[in-house]
Protein backbone atom coordinates (compact mmCIF):
# COMPACT_ATOMS: atom_id res chain seq x y z
CA UNK A 1 0.00 0.00 0.00
CA UNK A 2 0.98 3.28 -1.16
CA UNK A 3 1.66 6.03 1.78
CA UNK A 4 -1.19 8.37 0.07
CA UNK A 5 -4.19 7.83 -1.87
CA UNK A 6 -3.19 10.14 -4.27
CA UNK A 7 -1.19 9.67 -8.22
CA UNK A 8 1.69 10.80 -7.77
CA UNK A 9 2.52 10.24 -11.72
CA UNK A 10 -0.95 12.11 -12.97
CA UNK A 11 0.07 14.67 -10.08
CA UNK A 12 3.31 15.22 -11.84
CA UNK A 13 1.36 14.91 -15.68
CA UNK A 14 -0.66 17.80 -14.52
CA UNK A 15 1.88 20.27 -13.48
CA UNK A 16 3.02 19.99 -17.71
CA UNK A 17 6.65 20.17 -16.47
CA UNK A 18 9.71 20.13 -18.83
CA UNK A 19 12.37 17.71 -18.67
CA UNK A 20 15.27 18.50 -16.97
CA UNK A 21 12.56 20.95 -14.56
CA UNK A 22 14.60 21.13 -10.99
CA UNK A 23 11.73 19.42 -8.35
CA UNK A 24 12.11 19.58 -4.68
CA UNK A 25 9.86 17.20 -2.87
CA UNK A 26 8.60 18.45 0.47
CA UNK A 27 7.69 15.59 2.76
CA UNK A 28 9.48 13.21 0.49
CA UNK A 29 9.25 9.89 2.61
CA UNK A 30 10.99 6.89 1.55
CA UNK A 31 12.22 8.62 -1.83
CA UNK A 32 9.48 6.97 -4.18
CA UNK A 33 8.38 10.29 -5.20
CA UNK A 34 11.80 11.66 -6.07
CA UNK A 35 12.83 8.34 -7.78
CA UNK A 36 9.64 8.79 -10.12
CA UNK A 37 10.78 12.21 -11.21
CA UNK A 38 14.31 11.50 -11.99
CA UNK A 39 13.27 8.44 -14.15
CA UNK A 40 10.60 10.84 -16.16
CA UNK A 41 14.26 13.10 -16.69
CA UNK A 42 13.78 15.66 -13.85
CA UNK A 43 16.58 16.93 -11.74
CA UNK A 44 15.13 15.83 -8.40
CA UNK A 45 15.42 16.28 -5.11
CA UNK A 46 13.95 15.35 -1.73
CA UNK A 47 13.69 16.54 1.68
CA UNK A 48 11.86 14.53 5.05
CA UNK A 49 12.55 14.36 8.32
CA UNK A 50 14.50 11.27 8.09
CA UNK A 51 17.00 10.73 5.18
CA UNK A 52 16.61 7.67 2.97
CA UNK A 53 18.24 7.01 -0.62
CA UNK A 54 17.34 10.58 -2.66
CA UNK A 55 16.05 11.74 0.40
CA UNK A 56 17.99 14.99 2.89
CA UNK A 57 16.92 15.12 6.35
CA UNK A 58 15.02 18.39 6.27
CA UNK A 59 12.44 20.26 7.82
CA UNK A 60 9.46 21.31 5.64
CA UNK A 61 9.39 24.28 6.55
CA UNK A 62 12.93 25.59 6.65
CA UNK A 63 14.69 23.79 3.93
CA UNK A 64 17.65 26.09 3.90
CA UNK A 65 17.40 25.93 -0.14
CA UNK A 66 17.87 29.87 -1.92
CA UNK A 67 14.99 31.59 -2.63
CA UNK A 68 13.72 31.01 -6.52
CA UNK A 69 15.56 27.57 -6.94
CA UNK A 70 13.41 25.12 -7.63
CA UNK A 71 11.03 24.96 -11.22
CA UNK A 72 8.43 22.98 -9.48
CA UNK A 73 7.69 21.51 -5.78
CA UNK A 74 5.96 19.05 -5.07
CA UNK A 75 4.61 17.68 -2.05
CA UNK A 76 1.95 14.35 -1.12
CA UNK A 77 0.32 13.97 2.42
CA UNK A 78 2.82 16.28 4.19
CA UNK A 79 1.61 19.46 4.71
CA UNK A 80 -1.18 18.72 6.82
CA UNK A 81 0.75 16.52 9.02
CA UNK A 82 3.50 18.88 9.45
CA UNK A 83 1.07 20.88 11.48
CA UNK A 84 1.24 24.34 9.77
CA UNK A 85 -0.30 24.50 6.51
CA UNK A 86 0.30 28.19 5.86
CA UNK A 87 3.83 27.61 6.81
CA UNK A 88 4.76 24.78 4.40
CA UNK A 89 2.98 26.75 1.27
CA UNK A 90 5.08 29.92 2.06
CA UNK A 91 8.35 28.16 2.07
CA UNK A 92 6.85 26.86 -0.95
CA UNK A 93 6.70 30.25 -2.84
CA UNK A 94 10.13 31.05 -1.53
CA UNK A 95 11.61 28.43 -3.00
CA UNK A 96 9.58 28.60 -6.67
CA UNK A 97 11.05 30.74 -9.32
CA UNK A 98 8.95 32.82 -10.98
CA UNK A 99 6.41 30.87 -12.82
CA UNK A 100 7.58 27.78 -10.72
CA UNK A 101 4.34 25.22 -10.09
CA UNK A 102 3.50 23.77 -6.81
CA UNK A 103 2.43 20.43 -7.23
CA UNK A 104 0.02 19.53 -3.98
CA UNK A 105 -1.74 16.31 -3.29
CA UNK A 106 -3.20 16.58 0.88
CA UNK A 107 -6.08 16.88 3.68
CA UNK A 108 -8.06 19.82 4.27
CA UNK A 109 -10.31 21.37 6.86
CA UNK A 110 -10.72 24.37 4.73
CA UNK A 111 -10.92 25.54 1.51
CA UNK A 112 -7.59 25.07 0.29
CA UNK A 113 -7.58 27.91 -2.25
CA UNK A 114 -7.44 30.82 0.30
CA UNK A 115 -4.37 29.19 1.77
CA UNK A 116 -2.47 29.14 -1.64
CA UNK A 117 -3.15 32.56 -2.09
CA UNK A 118 -2.23 33.84 0.84
CA UNK A 119 0.93 32.22 -0.17
CA UNK A 120 1.62 33.94 -3.00
CA UNK A 121 0.41 31.55 -5.12
CA UNK A 122 -2.36 31.15 -7.81
CA UNK A 123 -4.37 27.67 -8.18
CA UNK A 124 -4.31 26.38 -12.07
CA UNK A 125 -6.13 23.17 -11.53
CA UNK A 126 -7.93 21.57 -8.76
CA UNK A 127 -9.03 18.08 -8.63
CA UNK A 128 -11.35 16.67 -5.33
CA UNK A 129 -9.93 13.38 -4.58
CA UNK A 130 -11.70 12.99 -1.56
CA UNK A 131 -13.40 9.74 -2.00
CA UNK A 132 -10.15 8.18 -2.81
CA UNK A 133 -9.43 9.51 0.13
CA UNK A 134 -12.06 8.04 2.35
CA UNK A 135 -11.16 4.14 1.16
CA UNK A 136 -7.43 4.79 1.46
CA UNK A 137 -7.68 5.49 4.98
CA UNK A 138 -10.31 3.27 5.69
CA UNK A 139 -8.21 0.66 3.99
CA UNK A 140 -5.58 0.78 5.58
CA UNK A 141 -7.31 1.36 9.80
CA UNK A 142 -8.53 -1.75 8.65
CA UNK A 143 -4.95 -3.46 7.82
CA UNK A 144 -3.32 -1.94 10.46
CA UNK A 145 -0.72 0.50 8.06
CA UNK A 146 -2.74 3.73 9.23
CA UNK A 147 -0.33 6.31 10.11
CA UNK A 148 -1.44 8.54 13.27
CA UNK A 149 -1.72 12.00 12.59
CA UNK A 150 -3.29 15.01 13.92
CA UNK A 151 -7.37 15.28 13.10
CA UNK A 152 -8.90 18.24 13.87
CA UNK A 153 -12.46 17.59 14.30
CA UNK A 154 -15.01 18.68 11.19
CA UNK A 155 -15.58 17.78 8.06
CA UNK A 156 -12.09 16.61 5.86
CA UNK A 157 -11.53 16.76 1.88
CA UNK A 158 -8.59 15.75 0.02
CA UNK A 159 -7.48 17.86 -2.44
CA UNK A 160 -5.11 17.13 -6.08
CA UNK A 161 -3.96 21.10 -6.47
CA UNK A 162 -1.52 22.45 -9.09
CA UNK A 163 -0.61 26.58 -8.32
CA UNK A 164 1.80 28.81 -10.14
CA UNK A 165 3.86 30.94 -8.54
CA UNK A 166 3.38 34.37 -10.57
Amino acid sequence: MTRHPGDTRHLIDLADLQPGARVLDLGAGDGDGVRLLRRLGFDASGVDKKAAPAVEEGDLQHTGFSDNSFDAVMSECAFFVSGDVPGALRESARLLRSGGKLLLADIYFEDPEPLLEAAGLKVIHKEDWTKAWREYYLRSIWEGTADPCPAPKGKSTYWMLIARKD
